[in-house]
């Protein structure tokens, strides 16, 4: 069903009995109605030996829900991102095997998505988009990409095109429990221990001292920090951000905050999450 204003398309229904989104001339996807999904295919996550996460990083409400819906029922866990820096610090978080990537995302668009998720992270990506142009295609493939799908797509087809990636060696499945030393962190439960004691924490908090622990021993500088746990950068956000949260981190899981020993600062570079000897 079509619904204009002006002479020009606004909303068609995207999510058809093939499964396939539409687009409209020019490039932009037109909105996907999340019902009816199309049945999953016949295969299911044993092949991949484990559960795998989705991001579907798509600005659009119902394409994103559509997608969410097909994937879900075929048996895949599913996280939604609807712009660039919610995209970031899902990927950044490690709470993704697979990014399915639409290019217009407000915020941070697709492509700088793609760049900076490149520069730090192996995680597999397929871009979805309506730019079907030879030389966008190619330019995507080569800033990483692991695959481009021109809208309008199947399911089945995008599924299939999944698989394949994932089959090629993509990401392990993240670990969601960490144990260091008389420290434990669990992302599934967003919860901190420490000797069996809660410690709570705030959003940032944890996703600070989560993000650092999951890479013991490397230093990020406070442009990382801002990059990949915010999703942010210099131009909208300061490092005193960084700075502070680092402190409240401290001032919780230190026995002395003055003289840390998990979270350390590398004079003029950054902070480096350290495993204690004892």
């Amino acid at each position: 069903m079509l619904d204009s204003s002006e002479g020009s398309v606004r909303h068609l229904t995207a999510a058809n009995g093939t499964g396939t989104v539409h687009a409209v001339p020019g490039g932009r996807p037109l909105r996907a109605v999340p019902a009816p999904v199309p049945a999953p295919s016949q295969y299911r996550l044993s092949e991949f030996n484990g559960e795998r996460t989705i991001l579907v990083a798509e600005d659009d409400y119902s394409c994103r829900s559509a997608l969410h819906q097909y994937f879900e029922r075929s048996g895949y866990r599913v996280t939604e991102a609807a712009d660039g820096p919610t995209s970031l610090r899902a990927v950044f978080q490690h709470s993704a095997d697979l990014v399915i990537l639409d290019l217009g995302l407000p915020g941070v668009d697709g492509v700088d998505v793609l760049t900076k998720i490149r520069r730090h992270s192996t995680v597999p990506v397929i871009v979805c988009s309506g730019r079907d142009d030879e030389g966008e295609r190619i330019r995507i493939l080569n800033l990483g990409a692991d695959d481009f799908v021109v809208k309008p797509f199947s399911f089945p087809e995008l599924e299939a095109r999944v698989r394949a990636v994932l089959r090629r060696g993509g990401a392990e499945p993240a670990s969601t429990h960490m144990e260091l030393g008389d420290l434990t962190i669990d992302r599934d439960t967003r919860t901190v221990t420490k000797v069996h004691d809660a410690i709570p924490m705030t959003r940032k908090e944890f996703d600070l001292l989560a993000f650092m622990a999951a890479s013991p021993g490397q230093v990020f500088s406070r442009e990382d920090l801002l990059e990949r746990v915010w999703g942010s950068t210099e131009q909208w956000q300061g490092r005193s951000t960084v700075t502070e949260h680092v402190r409240r981190v401290r001032l919780k899981i230190e026995p002395d905050p003055d003289r840390p020993r998990w979270i350390e600062t590398v004079r003029g570079v950054g902070y480096r999450f350290s495993v204690p000897a004892d």
